[in-house]
């Protein structure tokens, strides 16, 4: 009897241990895909800012077109999130259907608002720190170092993080992420100059 109970005691153990490496794999996934959302929205703001201000170097029309670029990318994160997951979504039903006999467990279902909304807030998130570092500066030159400053900082936590999440090497991933987002920056402001100079 002793030994029944002990071996219960085990597998509800072994089932609990299951249940939270289950639960941490799911989040990690999620930290995970938040963190690279947020890396997107750093980048891609950041280089088109650069990108503008090659040509513009108003103030006004490098926070506008950051600002565009929040908003677009978000919505765009937001719909092709959610166009993903609903996909996700109607198979799992249909693999449900087939395995219960027409029975759905809604709440093994992913939710494909919740990961569009997701989405958005992690790359607003990203795009608001070159929109930050910009928005009080004046003077141009000032202005490109604070955002290339603020971008630096951000990418480096951001491959932290992503290594962390990932039990990836943690200098080599920051280090890829933060060449990476330089060279994103660098790029659209070269090409971005060079063809402004030559056809504005």
């Amino acid at each position: 009897m002793e030994s029944h109970n002990v071996s219960n005691s085990l597998n509800l153990d072994m089932e609990m241990d299951q249940e939270k490496a289950f639960d941490y794999s799911k989040r990690a996934q999620w930290l995970r895909a938040a963190v690279l959302g947020a890396n997107d929205g750093l980048v891609s703001t950041a280089s088109l800012m650069m990108g503008v201000g090659a040509v513009k170097q108003d103030v006004k029309v490098m926070i506008l077109s950051g600002f565009a670029g929040l908003v677009a990318g978000a919505c765009s994160m937001a719909i092709g999130e959610f166009v993903s997951v609903y996909s996700q979504y109607d198979i799992e039903v249909a693999q449900m259907k087939r395995e219960n006999g027409g029975q759905v467990e809604k709440e093994k279902l992913p939710s494909p608002m919740q990961a569009a909304a997701a989405s958005a807030l992690a790359f607003s998130l990203g795009a608001i720190v070159p929109l930050m570092a910009a928005a009080f500066v004046k003077d141009y030159h000032v202005r490109i170092g604070a955002i290339v400053a603020a971008v630096t900082l951000a990418l480096v936590m951001f491959g932290w993080l992503g290594a962390v999440l990932g039990k990836a090497p943690v200098f080599k991933s920051s280090a890829r992420v933060l060449i990476g987002g330089w060279l994103a920056m660098a790029v659209t402001f070269g090409l971005t100059k060079l063809i402004g100079t030559h056809s504005l």
